[in-house]
């Protein structure tokens, strides 16, 4: 889906480009800043679902490209690199007139992983997750469940995970995440692998699958992030 507007935003590490998707009538009622994963683009199945979905609901959605992705490499910058892209990103969305609305910042994938280890430093509202790789698939030992910790620690969380990631079940994710006594919460979307596509045996479309991830990032946004205020109320 094409985006109403693209920002072209100079970070340290490269040029980062959002692609904003603006909601048509109204005030918003906040902004989400989404970013890619480290195998993919913006053009992901689940973030493309939320840019066109979310805006109808009064929310701004944007979609956070890496400046390795802008510059047309097919492997992602290092942990440092990655990370400083997305505060420095998103805090120059802030300067150019996002500041005044609440702010939830996330990703899919390790966009997520991202947006949990920097939500605290651009001043966020609170996380949404899309798949978060908990851990290397076959391999549970290598958690990553700290940086869903460390973002918890003061904000909302919320995780959307597919029963069939290899990266982490919601189950794994949510017992995980209480074990250090982080409170997440984790949504399963039945039927789902890691990309959130189905198997062919599935007793629910794509569709139906569009519709969880847009619902509970809805319901994430407006409602678990705090429904405050005449224009979150309405």
């Amino acid at each position: 889906m094409a985006a109403d507007r693209i920002e072209d935003i100079d970070t340290t590490v490269g040029l980062a480009r959002a692609h904003v998707h603006t909601v048509r009538t109204g005030v918003p009622r906040g902004t989400v800043v989404l970013g890619h994963g480290a195998g993919g683009g913006i053009g992901s199945w689940d973030l493309q679902v939320l840019a066109r979905e979310l805006p109808q609901h009064g929310i701004e959605t944007i979609l956070l490209e890496q400046p390795w992705a802008v510059a047309g490499r097919k492997v992602a910058d290092q942990q440092q690199k990655v990370d400083a892209a997305f505060r420095e990103a998103v805090v120059g969305l802030r300067r150019s007139g996002e500041a005044l609305r609440r702010l939830v910042v996330g990703g899919r994938s390790s966009g997520a992983r991202i947006a949990c280890r920097t939500a605290h430093d651009v001043g966020a509202d609170g996380v949404l997750c899309l798949a978060f790789p908990l851990h290397p698939p076959g391999k549970p030992e290598k958690s990553r469940a700290e940086e869903l910790a460390g973002a918890a620690a003061g904000l909302p969380v919320s995780v959307l995970q597919g029963d069939r990631d290899p990266f982490g079940t919601p189950l794994e994710v949510s017992e995980s995440a209480a074990a250090l006594d982080a409170r997440v919460l984790v949504v399963a979307v039945p039927w789902a692998d890691h990309s959130f596509r189905i198997a062919a045996k599935a007793p629910l479309t794509s569709d139906e699958v569009g519709l969880i991830l847009t619902e509970t990032a809805r319901r994430c946004v407006l409602h678990r992030f705090g429904n405050a205020g005449p224009l979150l109320a309405r």
